[in-house]
């Protein structure tokens, strides 16, 4: 099987050094790509603070593969705004800002976080807001022929979405109900393995879908080989059944070098 094409989450890893220096670390280690959460702290960044991002991706030489639109307080365990009522607005301006940064960067993936369920509000009503939220944002970003990428997550109960099957199932409700097609399924094998669901069967049901992929170990959260899932054999039934794209390494590290574990043969 080929090699697959590994970028590097730089809002996960290298985060001790500043943005240009995590930039030219990547690419010293031998990488290509990138991808990065919401990069600025509010959803309305200034004009020159979304410059100096796009003018420090495009200085290093790395392919900007994937971004996240504005997901809230991610540290207070806020998990995104598609399914928030009243926040509409805040995710939306996120999205003219990441259309903007698509158009210079080159990207089109873009990960909206769904939202966890609010107390006191039917459950009914944030899903039907998050239809008429991925349908404004999908729309928006099609204009630079852009995917919208939903993502199970663990960790925070209150976050609806945990498996293939129920992002998948968002989608469809988009499509059917508005006719925005441009929403895929990121399938981060992490979340997706320590929230109980079946990897392997979500691979050969949803590999249509499948429009970006992101990587670590579990348990832990950890690079590749620090744990027990059988990330290479995922990896190759991708390659086998026609995924092409990018995987994103998500994981976690504090070692010196992050990157160690792919020199050491243990997990391919």
């Amino acid at each position: 099987m080929p090699e697959p094409r590994l970028a590097v989450n730089c809002s996960i890893l290298l985060t001790d050094l500043p943005l240009r220096e995590r930039l030219d670390a990547v690419r010293a280690a031998g990488f290509e790509a990138v991808e990065f959460w919401w990069p600025f702290p509010t959803a309305t960044p200034a004009d020159a603070e979304v410059e100096a991002f796009v003018d420090a991706v495009r200085a290093s030489g790395l392919r900007l593969v994937a971004l996240n639109l504005f997901a809230g307080d991610l540290p207070a365990g806020e998990r995104g705004l598609v399914s928030w009522p009243g926040r509409e607005d805040e995710l939306l301006a996120s999205v003219r800002v990441a259309t903007y940064i698509g158009g210079e960067l080159g990207c089109r993936r873009f990960n909206a976080l769904y939202g966890n369920r609010l107390p006191g509000r039917d459950p009914a009503e944030q899903d039907a807001v998050a239809v008429g939220t991925l349908m404004a944002a999908a729309t928006g970003l099609g204009v630079i022929d852009a995917t919208v990428l939903l993502e199970p997550v663990s960790g925070i109960d209150a976050y609806p979405l945990r498996t293939a099957a129920q992002v998948v199932a968002v989608a469809d409700r988009v499509a059917a109900e508005t006719g925005r097609t441009n929403i895929g399924l990121l399938l981060d094998v992490y979340h997706l393995s320590v929230n109980g669901d079946d990897v392997p069967a979500a691979i050969e049901l949803y590999r249509d879908r499948i429009a970006h992929v992101q990587l670590a170990d579990a348990p832990g959260r950890g690079a590749p080989g620090t744990g027990s899932l059988p990330l290479s054999d995922w990896i190759d039934d991708l390659a086998a059944g026609g995924y092409d794209g990018w995987m994103a390494l998500e994981h976690v590290s504090a070692d010196a070098d992050p990157f160690a574990w792919r020199t050491e043969g243990s997990w391919r």
